[in-house]
């Protein structure tokens, strides 16, 4: 069986990504920073179950995306893809094709760029491998 990457492998990645960021914070109010958030600070003695274990999976999201994106790319990468969509979002807005008017618009944009910097980083070893024939491998330690 071979293990093939494309197009689609990173649109899963990148969705999946999307979702997470999205469902962390959002401007339109429906996300998990405001469900726990309203009615501040009565929230904090109304913690509930739900809000618990919805915030623990939100954490498991950002570890194994933040885990695979820094062991993938590194803080250079993050710091790279960051300039690069960061002076896209510049020429984007230079060119007309982005509205600065709307803080929410802006907002979408850049938490969309979060979501492809994470999904380049959970994608970089198929890349990499693909590109350069190189495989990555993680260094598992025997205690000999």
């Amino acid at each position: 069986m071979t293990n093939r990457f494309g197009l689609g492998g990173f649109l899963v990645r990148f969705v999946f990504a999307l979702a997470l960021v999205l469902g962390t914070y959002n401007p339109s109010g429906y996300s998990y920073f405001h469900w726990i958030s309203q009615n501040f600070p009565d929230s904090v003695t109304n913690f509930t179950p739900e809000k618990a274990l919805a915030g623990v999976t939100v954490l498991i999201g950002w570890a194994i995306f933040l885990n695979t994106t820094f062991r993938s790319i590194g803080w250079l990468g993050v710091i790279l893809g960051a300039a690069f969509f960061g002076c896209l979002i510049w020429l984007l807005i230079d060119h007309g094709l982005l509205s600065v008017d709307g803080s929410h618009v802006i907002a979408y944009t850049i938490e969309a760029l979060i979501a492809a910097i994470l999904a380049v980083g959970m994608s970089w070893s198929h890349l990499r491998r693909r590109w350069s024939g190189q495989q990555d491998v993680d260094e598992i330690g025997d205690d000999d």
